[in-house]
C-alpha cells in the first residue's frame, strides 16, 4: 500500500545484509519506506541507493558519522515532517521485527492519529534470556514514571509515532539521541498526553550464522538506561501533579 501519511522508517548502523531483506520485506507491504544509514562503513548504503534507483518508494538518507539511533530516527522525522508525513512506523535493521505486521499497525494509527501504537513483542526460543529479563526492569520503570500509561514494552522498537509531538520532544532536549531513544519516547509522549495503544508482534533474533547483527552492549548500554530512568524519575516527580489530576479525569473502566 502506498500511503501519503504513513511511512516506515528504518534506521541502520552497519546491520550487514540484514537490512537489505528488511527493506525488501517492508516495501512488500507498505510504501514509502526511508532508511537512514548512521555512519555505516559495511557498504549497504550503497547496496540500498542502487535498490532505491529502481524503487520510487525507497528513499535513503546517509549520515557521515555515527550518531546513534535516536539522533538518525530524528533526522527521519524532520524530513518526513518536511515532506507532509505525519506518522512514521520505525522497524531495526536487523530482521528482528514482523514486517507482516506492518499493515496491522498502520491500520491502528490510522484509526487512531493521536496515539502512538507500541508493539509488544511476543518472544521464542531465539531471544536470549538475559535480554528478555532485563526489560521487565525497564518496563517497570516506564510505568511508574508514567504513573501507569499503559506502556507495554518500553524498549521494543517496532511503533507507529504520530512524528509531530516526537519531533518536538526531542528539538527541546538533548537527550533520546542513542540507545536511549526508544523507552525515553514512550514515557516523554505519555507525558505529553499522546495515549499509547499496545498490539502484539512476535520477534525473532538472529545468530552471527544467520546474519544477525547485534550492537548491544551490556555494560554501556545498561549504564546509558540507568543515568535515563534517573532523569525520567526526575522528570515524573516535577510532573507528578499534572499526571495524578490527567488520571483522576480518565472515564472508570
Amino acid at each position: 500500500m502506498l500511503s501519503s501519511t504513513h511511512l516506515i522508517l528504518i534506521p541502520s548502523y552497519n546491520s550487514g545484509t540484514k537490512v537489505i531483506e528488511t527493506v525488501r520485506n517492508a516495501l512488500a507491504v507498505w510504501q514509502p519506506v526511508w532508511v537512514v544509514i548512521d555512519g555505516s562503513t559495511d557498504g549497504t548504503a550503497e547496496a540500498l541507493q542502487t535498490i532505491a534507483i529502481d524503487h520510487a518508494a525507497l528513499k535513503v538518507f546517509t549520515l557521515q558519522r555515527n550518531q546513534g539511533k535516536g539522533a538518525a530516527v530524528m533526522h527521519g522525522l524532520r524530513e518526513a515532517a518536511a515532506a507532509g508525513y505525519t506518522h512514521a512506523l520505525t522497524m531495526d535493521a536487523d530482521g528482528q521485527h514482523p514486517a507482516g505486521k506492518i499493515p496491522e499497525f498502520m491500520a491502528m494509527s490510522i484509526a487512531n492519529p493521536d496515539a502512538v501504537v507500541l508493539g509488544k513483542p511476543v518472544f521464542d526460543a531465539s531471544a536470549p534470556a538475559i535480554r528478555v529479563g532485563g526489560r521487565k526492569i525497564s518496563n517497570w520503570w516506564a510505568n511508574l514514571e508514567t504513573l501507569g500509561a499503559g506502556i507495554g514494552d518500553s524498549l521494543f522498537g517496532f511503533r507507529v509515532y504520530p512524528i509531530k509531538p516526537l519531533y518536538r520532544i526531542m528539538h527541546s532536549i538533548r537527550w533520546m539521541r542513542r540507545f536511549d531513544f526508544d523507552p525515553e519516547a514512550a514515557v516523554r509522549l505519555c507525558w505529553y498526553g499522546v495515549r499509547p495503544i499496545n498490539l502484539p508482534a512476535p520477534v525473532r533474533y538472529f545468530g552471527p550464522e544467520e546474519g544477525g547483527v547485534s550492537h548491544f552492549n551490556y555494560l554501556r548500554d545498561n549504564t546509558l538506561l540507568t543515568w535515563m530512568h534517573m532523569r525520567l524519575v526526575s522528570g515524573f516527580l516535577l510532573r507528578l501533579p499534572v499526571l495524578l489530576w490527567r488520571r483522576s479525569r480518565k472515564p472508570a473502566k
